[in-house]
């Protein structure tokens, strides 16, 4: 017998070599039912594992928030598409079909690329082939045999090649079809339920353009019907937020390939939208003792040896430029810079904490295939601060950073405190080439945050391998209108650049003291919080951020110069304001309005102009009636100063 011990404590004792699925059926039908895999000990196993030691196990299952459960159900589904593609393609040679974070997809090499005709067949295949209810069986070779049986199917053969000797090589059976493959699957092919094809493109072997270009089909799976009905209208919704199609929409941004691939250029509406921000995120650090600076987007590579960004960071930077004697390097981060100017005069402990913001342009070298909008860009603007305190003054400043965090998002933003998490992120203790050698120094800022968290009685989980290479920080999860988790403020603890640039204050001993630096963003970069804030709202912003706030459309050419005059007066008052007197009828340039989310419009007619009013309407509350001009310019006045909410 061994002991076996499950997710919430319970310890069974069972037969040895007992399977997971066994164990499963051991706690309920349901369960059994219901299992993809289990992790003994840590590590995903196929629920067909044999137990023969006492051991931790937690058996998954394809819940909301079980991602490896649902993995091993997708992994299962990519092997029945797989099979689908060589019922219908003979031909087609195989190369590799992993789950990942949503469904899965596998990439073949077949003569031309799938058409639309072709991913219909595959899909009614699927369906067949589940309907089939074919069993999945799992057997092990050597190496010899292992590429005989993979004749003719050189992508195979050449993961096969790569192996370490010994090593064990494992493949699933389904009736006519085999793969090469680690697992875990699923009991047969009638345990997926319904299954969908959402996309095919284009994938070199390996991620390398050096490689053959294979065709990849992404798909999805889930245990019910309901379900895909659910994610499928997500993805229709999440079309609708894109921040690249509202962005062309409302003419925000553009991208040309004279320009570059990851280097957006900002129209006239994002730059308004863009300056607005910068200008908010500025005001509110002013107001809590911040000192603005420029610093150079160029730098000698020096800086960042000093730093320690050149050993851990160089790959993400652009090519090294030569220039007279220097080598020089656009910045990836500016926090070296900012050691630099601590450093440029000598600091009492009284003049501590000293916070140095800066909204900076850094450079970040992104494949080109992961750059997307505003969200993944080559160049970008930095919210960025680095405050130095003394090592009594770490908690206070944390604090600090925390209230503004929420005083941003949750004051005047208006997003939920439930879609916030807060993500202790620590280094990977069994990778620390990643990370500044000091265990001490790690040892410390990981308990110090650790710690804050918990004095302020903030709810937080912790994640290994997330840490920036020189800290540990907190990193605030928020959850989006798409059901996604996104990190855009961070508050990073940082024992070690201080060390490196040597900087220092002198204390009230009197003696020369090493500083702490709190990292932190709050917008992170401008450019990926508009992205973010795009899709979050759709496009209809806040009226303080609307680029254009008021249109005011005139009825006929009569009443244009009366238009123009409020106007004029509506510019005096600091609101931005713009005048649809085209030859066009009212109706349609309301929906035209509408279309491009300007949050006020004014009808003006013959009856308005002999009142001195406007007839109002709101993209979001359609008509309000008719109003006193000045009434409507002090009613948004009062609006835009509160930030009110859409």
């Amino acid at each position: 017998m061994i002991k076996v011990t499950l997710k919430d404590g319970k310890v069974l004792e069972v037969e040895k070599g007992i399977t997971i699925l066994e164990v499963a059926k051991k706690i309920s039908e349901g369960l059994a039912r219901n299992a993809t895999c289990g992790e003994v000990n840590g590590k995903i196993c196929d629920i067909r594992y044999q137990l023969n030691d006492d051991c931790k196990l937690n058996i998954h299952t394809f819940q909301e928030d079980d991602l490896e459960g649902k993995k091993a159900y997708w992994h299962t589904t990519s092997h029945i598409m797989a099979q689908a593609v060589k019922r219908i393609f003979p031909d087609a040679k195989f190369a590799i079909g992993p789950s990942i974070e949503e469904g899965f997809y596998y990439d073949f090499d077949v003569k031309e690329p799938f058409t639309d005709e072709d991913k219909a067949k595959i899909e009614e295949e699927m369906k067949k082939i589940i309907k089939e209810d074919i069993k999945i069986e799992k057997f092990t070779l050597p190496k010899e045999e292992a590429l005989k049986l993979m004749e003719g199917q050189k992508y195979k053969q050449e993961l096969i090649n790569e192996l370490k000797e010994g090593e064990e090589i494992s493949f699933y059976k389904q009736g006519d079809f085999t793969d090469l493959c680690a697992g875990p699957h699923l009991l047969s092919t009638g345990k997926v339920k319904c299954v969908k094809i959402l996309s095919s493109s284009g994938a070199y072997w390996r991620g390398s353009e050096k490689n053959k270009m294979l065709q990849r089909i992404y798909a999805i799976s889930f245990p019910k019907q309901s379900m895909l009905e659910e994610y499928l209208k997500m993805l229709e919704e999440a079309k609708q937020r894109d921040h690249r199609k509202i962005g062309k929409e409302l003419e925000i941004f553009m991208t040309h390939k004279l320009v570059g691939s990851g280097l957006p250029m900002y129209l006239p509406n994002g730059a308004t939208i863009r300056r607005i921000l910068e200008r908010y995120i500025q005001d509110k650090e002013i107001a809590l003792g911040y000192a603005h600076v420029y610093t150079p987007s160029l730098a000698n590579v020096e800086l960042y040896k000093t730093s320690g960004h050149w050993d851990h960071y160089k790959d993400d930077m652009f090519p090294v430029m030569k220039m007279d004697a220097e080598e020089m390097v656009l910045r990836p981060m500016n926090c070296p810079h900012h050691m630099l100017i601590y450093k440029n005069k000598m600091h009492s402990y009284r003049d501590l904490p000293i916070r140095i913001g800066e909204l900076a342009h850094d450079f970040r070298y992104e494949a080109s295939g992961s750059v997307c909008g505003l969200e993944r860009v080559r160049q970008m603007c930095q919210n960025d601060a680095h405050l130095f305190v003394r090592p009594d003054q770490i908690k206070e400043e944390v604090g600090r950073v925390l209230n503004l965090i929420f005083e941003v998002y949750q004051k005047d933003f208006g997003f939920p405190q439930e879609s916030f998490k807060f993500r202790l992120s620590l280094r990977d203790k069994n990778n620390k080439e990643k990370y500044i050698d000091n265990d001490e120094m790690w040892e410390t800022a990981e308990s110090q945050l650790r710690e804050i968290l918990k004095e302020l009685k903030i709810d937080f989980y912790e994640a290994e391998g997330e840490a920036a290479f020189y800290g540990p920080k907190i990193d605030i999860q928020i959850k989006t209108a798409l059901n996604h988790d996104v990190t855009i403020p961070t508050c990073q603890l940082d024992f070690a650049l201080p060390e490196r640039f040597e900087l220092e204050y002198i204390a009230e001993d009197g003696k020369a003291h090493r500083p702490v630096v709190i990292h932190r963003a709050i917008l992170g970069s401008s450019d990926r919080f508009i992205s973010f804030l795009l899709e979050e709202t759709k496009g209809l912003l806040p009226l303080w951020i609307a680029p254009v706030q008021v249109k005011i459309l005139p009825i006929t050419d009569n009443q244009a110069e009366f238009a123009h005059k409020i106007k004029e007066e509506m510019l005096q008052e600091g609101i931005r304001v713009e005048v649809d007197d085209r030859n066009e009828k009212t109706g349609y340039k309301i929906r035209e309005a509408q279309l491009q989310k300007i949050p006020y419009m004014l009808i003006v007619g013959d009856k308005e102009i002999e009142t001195h009013t406007v007839s109002v309407r709101s993209s979001k509350n359609g008509d309000l009636g008719t109003k006193d001009i000045k009434e409507f310019i002090e009613e948004i006045k009062q609006e835009i100063k509160e930030k009110k909410k859409i």
